[in-house]
């Protein structure tokens, strides 16, 4: 597990970085406001997904090695299609994002639709290396192309970040398309009966947590934008951003801890991986922010532009909360792996009732800052019910969660390997 957990954490780090590095030059040169209009889109097309991977989604890695692949692409590939005509009728209808970027957001939809089912077949497989070789690259192509466009005369808009996603989607969808086709033949395995509808329920456990977690993740997005405006966004953007980054370590450890407890049968080793995730996890993440903590707001406003003030209280606010996302990330990608998503939705929807209970009246009152401690607030209490399943489940207790010995030496045979 090592190996492609270090890849995936390279992967992730890169991909973070090049994020960031969007951020400061969209900072810049489109101000708050254009961060705040990019923001838009990109929920918009997170929106998108969670409906496409109700079907395409993660739900494959755990399906590709228990049913022939052909009988898990060609609905997969169908409903990508249905859900982007969909999103485009409703973009239409309903004013989600800048104005004429409505049919902009649903082809990206779209193309992110394709290669993510193509990613997840490659995860299904264990193709690890691949699949963080080519997410790596989507994130160099949409940097170069975004940085290429908005210098140029007359460049600088929102458009040119869509342009770039244009190149950077459709290039992924290329290079997952390729890397499937050498990998077509996998181990033969016996038609599944009921498949589809064991994809559909797979997928809904799934997708049921992560539109609520989104909810629990941006819903606060959409409060900011209608009551502050489109520059508190971006700055209220940028700073999650940062925090989030402080998953990178989180989620490339528990995206190598899904696709191998889908293929390990004992439940003792699925529980020792989970609980060697959830602590390095904590501490990464722990790590990051308090070194995210030690910069003034000075050099947030260097490297943003000048309108992006206030990041380090909001870091501060979003800091308890990130850190239980971080151990959330492990206990989330075990009950994926064993197939008890249910716990992963539940988990999501009391998180939901948080934010959803206390998410305007904090913004009302205290602006980014409560979006910020309504986000803390939902995270804590999703990890906790998490932590409570996943003890009941897996025979773990809370002793089990603190550092030891066996800690320290594969930390060793990891630094010495």
């Amino acid at each position: 597990m090592i190996r492609p957990a270090i890849g995936s954490v390279i992967a992730r780090a890169w991909n973070t970085l090049a994020n960031l590095l969007l951020g400061m030059v969209a900072g810049h040169l489109l101000g708050a406001s254009g961060l705040g209009s990019i923001s838009l889109v990109v929920l918009a097309i997170t929106l998108v997904q969670l409906l496409n991977n109700v079907v395409g989604g993660g739900a494959l890695v755990h399906l590709v090695p228990r049913a022939p692949l052909r009988d898990l692409l060609r609905p997969a590939y169908a409903w990508a299609v249905l859900t982007a005509g969909v999103a485009f009728a409703v973009l239409s209808l309903a004013p989600l994002v800048p104005q004429g970027l409505s049919g902009h957001v649903a082809a990206l939809a779209l193309l992110q639709s394709l290669y993510t089912i193509h990613l997840n077949v490659l995860l299904g497989r264990q193709c690890i290396a691949a699949y963080n070789r080519i997410t790596a690259l989507h994130g160099l192509v949409l940097l170069a192309v975004f940085v290429t466009l908005v210098r140029m005369p007359g460049g600088a808009t929102v458009h040119a970040y869509v342009h770039a996603c244009y190149a950077a989607f459709a290039g992924t969808l290329a290079l997952s398309a390729w890397a499937l086709a050498r990998r077509v033949s996998g181990p033969a395995v016996p038609a599944m009966e009921g498949l589809l509808r064991r994809m559909v329920m797979q997928g809904l456990h799934v997708q049921g947590a992560n539109a609520m977690q989104l909810l629990n993740y941006r819903f606060a997005y959409y409060l900011i934008e209608h009551y502050l405006g489109l520059a508190a966004l971006g700055v209220y953007a940028v700073s999650t951003q940062l925090a989030e980054g402080a998953w990178l370590v989180p989620r490339s450890l528990g995206m190598v801890l899904y696709s191998t407890v889908s293929n390990e049968t004992a439940a003792e080793r699925q529980r020792a991986l989970t609980l060697t995730v959830f602590k390095t996890s904590v501490l990464a993440a722990s790590t990051a922010l308090l070194l995210a903590l030690l910069l003034p707001d000075a050099v947030y406003a260097l490297l943003f532009g000048p309108e992006v003030r206030g990041v380090r209280r909001l870091l501060a606010c979003l800091a308890p909360g990130i850190v239980a996302m971080a151990a959330s990330q492990a206990y989330s990608h075990y009950f994926s792996g064993v197939g008890r998503n249910v716990h992963n939705a539940i988990g999501s929807a009391l998180g939901l009732v948080v934010t959803l209970g206390v998410g305007l009246v904090l913004v009302l009152a205290w602006g980014t800052v409560g979006a910020a401690l309504t986000a803390s607030l939902a995270y804590t209490v999703n990890a906790l019910y998490q932590a409570w399943r996943f003890m009941a489940i897996s025979g773990a207790g809370a002793h089990d969660h603190l550092p030891d010995r066996s800690d320290l030496d594969r930390l060793r045979r990891l630094l010495q390997r």
